[in-house]
């Protein structure tokens, strides 16, 4: 199987997984901290494992600048949460 074949699929997967459930997460978590709520644990754990699939794809996304954009667009999503999930627990405390 050729590297693009397989890049082709691994992307596949992840953007079912993206779509199917960490958007959806990640935009709830968003809507929740922008009305000033605090993370939980469960979206701490999510929002690590985000990082460690973003930090693990990395060499993916570097090969196929098709789908930067979309990687460009979830680490903009990631730090508008961990920000305001921040101010939130500061303003808690």
């Amino acid at each position: 199987m050729s590297d693009k074949t397989e890049d082709t699929g691994v992307i596949e997967a992840l953007l079912a997984r993206l779509n199917e459930y960490r958007l959806p997460r990640l935009l709830e978590l968003k809507e929740r901290v922008d009305r000033g709520e605090t993370i939980t644990d469960n979206d701490l754990q999510l929002l690590e494992r985000v990082l460690e699939d973003g930090r693990e794809v990395q060499p993916l996304i570097d090969r196929n600048p098709e789908v930067q954009p979309i990687y460009a667009q979830m680490t903009t999503l990631y730090a508008e949460i961990t920000a305001k999930a921040v101010q939130n627990e500061q303003k808690a405390t």
